[in-house]
């Protein structure tokens, strides 16, 4: 047989062409990309990859085999449950938790203190309050805290300052992790370190050979210290924990906390327009592609649910939206935790400034297009229809609840 590599013209005009139906198939499938940070993210549910115990993701769709792409419930894989019955020190971590739910953020966070933890130790996540999230387990929690109280409710860095210090003297945990966001893991952080007297790592990206390197010089250069027992971590610090699934078991103070007086009080929140809120920092953002026909009715939408405006990169050259509302590679990378996006097909730089958003949903024409693929939630139909919709649930949901109030 000839050792003579033989190409096909046909299949690489059809990976070329997007109008194709059988284009998506041709591409291949991405396994690695750069993060917003200058890290190689790897994708842990890519097919042949491999985790770190060792297991090695493979195809059990039939896809391979020109079945279905979708798969069942038979056919996902059990992960492993790593258990930890007797700790012989723990991990703390306190997630920013926003919206009640785990962040990427949160997730780098739990993939760094597992690191630490190894296989004698134990992750402890102490969160505050009420919360939404059902998945600590496969994120890497071994016994979960939850603070109760309405001290806690709010703005109220004194009291939670309060609750950590109770942890400590009860678990004396070897090391502290919290999120250095501006979300309130940066602020708590410092707090909590003032309150200890320990000196913190601070925008820590690595741990790595008993050594913590963080950012420094506005971002530009790098500052390495021994491990703190306090560590502020930045996002990507860490890969977040997919090849097992923990305990996640319950846990409680053994003493109850001490009610004192707060020299804060919060006045609760402050209504702020969405348009002033930062792309990098915005948490529901309505997006617009090339897709999108009645750009007044995209603006009335977007008012109505309350959310900040981001668009593609067709959509900012055409002039319909400013140059500071591009998302993606070539624009804002941002970390939403809901992301619609209004006709816009899914380039490759568009894909990857969406990356760490929690949930996209999609609306489009086209049901094979990229962003069809990524989503979590997609719908397929004329835009113009679906806003019009959209506002008139908005509105009928809004005149319920006022109903109901009254």
């Amino acid at each position: 047989m000839s050792d003579i590599i033989r190409r096909d013209p046909r299949a690489e005009w059809i990976a070329r062409n997007r109008l194709h139906p059988l284009h998506a198939a041709m591409q291949p499938a991405q396994h690695s990309w750069m993060g917003p940070n200058g890290l190689i993210r790897k994708n842990p549910h890519g097919i042949g990859f491999i985790g770190p115990n060792g297991l090695k993701r493979i195809d059990r769709s039939g896809a391979q085999q020109g079945g279905s792409a979708k798969r069942t419930a038979a056919a996902e894989v059990q992960l492993p449950l790593h258990q930890v019955a007797q700790p012989a020190f723990y991990i703390s971590v306190v997630p920013d938790m926003v919206g009640g739910r785990l962040s990427s953020h949160d997730r780098d966070l739990l993939g760094l203190a597992h690191q630490l933890a190894g296989q004698d130790g134990a992750v402890l996540a102490v969160v505050f309050g009420e919360h939404k999230e059902s998945a600590f387990a496969t994120a890497g929690v071994d016994r979960l805290l939850v603070l109760q109280g309405s001290e806690f409710d709010g703005y109220a860095p004194e009291q939670r300052v309060q609750g950590l210090r109770a942890v400590d003297n009860q678990f004396s945990p070897r090391h502290w992790l919290l999120p250095d966001s501006r979300t309130g893991g940066g602020e708590l952080g410092r707090r909590f370190a003032a309150a200890l007297g320990e000196r913190p790592a601070t925008r820590v990206w690595q741990v790595k050979d008993g050594q913590c390197i963080g950012r420094a010089g506005a971002g530009l250069q790098d500052l390495a210290r021994p491990v703190a027992r306090l560590i502020l971590a930045a996002a990507e610090c860490a890969e977040p924990v997919s090849e097992s699934r923990h305990e996640a078991l319950s846990v409680e103070l053994s003493t109850s906390l001490a009610r004192s007086l707060a020299r804060i009080e919060d006045l609760g929140a402050v209504a702020v327009d969405p348009a002033a809120i930062p792309m990098a920092e915005a948490e529901f953002i309505f997006s617009g592609g090339n897709g999108v026909k009645d750009w007044p009715l995209f603006h009335q939408t977007a008012a109505a649910l309350g959310a900040t405006e981001g668009a593609s990169r067709v959509a900012v050259d055409d002039g319909f939206m400013a140059r500071d509302r591009q998302v993606g590679a070539s624009g804002i990378w941002v970390t939403a935790r809901v992301y619609v996006a209004v006709g816009i097909s899914g380039a490759i730089q568009h894909l990857q400034g969406i990356g760490a958003c929690d949930k996209v949903v999609a609306i489009n024409l086209d049901p094979g297009c990229d962003m069809i693929k990524r989503a979590d939630l997609s719908v397929i139909g004329d835009s113009a229809e679906i806003l019009k919709a959209l506002i008139a649930a908005v509105a009928a949901y809004r005149n319920d609840a006022k109903r109901d109030a009254a």
